[in-house]
Order: structure tokens, then C-alpha cells, then sequence
């Protein structure tokens, strides 16, 4: 492969990298937003999943231009970019569960830290209409299904 070929892979390469870690810090920054965690927290831990993104795959972009891909200049780039294609598509999976597993952390945590909600007294009352000449909430006679009698005591 020419230092032309192998200059357009790299610059390709870099540009489709760097492109997706845009759109994985943008979206996972709005991702982490829309849960119940902190907001600030939410971006720096985007932040820091895009940042190892971006080191992971510029690495794999480094390893695959010295792989020999193809015999001559059009088909090695075109080889090496169709597998870095498929390796971008698998650390952006790998990078959407990332954000997947911390947002449910902060929905998880969100959920522990709400603070319980009180019922008021008045709103205790009477879940059950009583018996008439029975006070309280839970009546202490029902009707007798054997005798069909209005209602009878255990």
C-alpha cells in the first residue's frame, strides 16, 4: 500500500471515530440527562466513556493500518475500512450498554434516595363500610350465605 493509501485510511479512519465519539457524547450526555441522577455527574461519566472510546478504537485503527488487507491501493482501504466499520459498530454497542448500566445505577440510586411519602391520618379513614351497630374499621360480621340472613356474628 502508498503512503497516499495508507494517509486516506488513517484520515477516513479518525474522521468516522472521531464522528461517532461526537454522536455517543452528545446522545449519552441527553441519555444520562433524561434519568433521575445528577446531571453534572451524568456528563463527566459520559465524558469519561467517550474518552475511553475514543482510545480503544483509534488503537484498533492503528493496529488494523499495519495489517496487509487486500494487494493493492483501492481494495487495502477499502478491506481496512469496511473492518473498521465493523469494529465501530462494536464498540459503539459495547459503549451503549456502558451508558445502559449507568443510567439504571442512577434510576436505581434515584429510587433508594427518594424520600418516603407519609399518609396522612385523615387520609386512613374507613377503607370498608361497617355493619350497621358496629363501629370501626373492620366489622366483625358478614352475611351468612347457609341462611340468607341479613348478617349474623361468628
Amino acid at each position: 500500500m502508498t503512503t497516499n493509501a495508507y494517509v486516506a485510511f488513517l484520515v477516513i479512519g479518525v474522521a468516522l471515530v472521531m464522528l461517532d465519539g461526537l454522536i455517543i457524547y452528545q446522545s449519552g450526555k441527553r441519555y444520562l440527562r433524561g434519568s433521575h441522577g445528577d446531571p453534572a455527574a451524568g456528563a463527566s461519566m459520559t465524558w469519561l466513556v467517550t474518552v475511553l472510546f475514543h482510545l480503544g478504537t483509534l488503537g484498533v485503527l492503528a493496529l488494523l493500518s499495519t495489517i496487509d488487507i487486500g494487494g493493492s491501493d483501492l481494495p487495502g482501504v477499502v478491506g481496512r475500512l469496511g473492518v473498521l466499520l465493523l469494529v465501530l459498530a462494536i464498540a459503539h454497542a459495547i459503549t451503549l450498554s456502558v451508558l445502559s448500566r449507568i443510567r439504571g445505577e442512577q434510576e436505581a440510586e434515584a429510587v433508594i434516595n427518594r424520600p418516603r411519602q407519609r399518609v396522612e391520618p385523615e387520609q386512613q379513614g374507613t377503607t370498608v363500610t361497617p355493619v350497621p351497630g358496629q363501629e370501626g374499621r373492620y366489622p366483625a360480621a358478614s352475611p351468612s350465605i347457609e341462611q340468607q340472613a341479613p348478617y349474623t356474628t361468628p
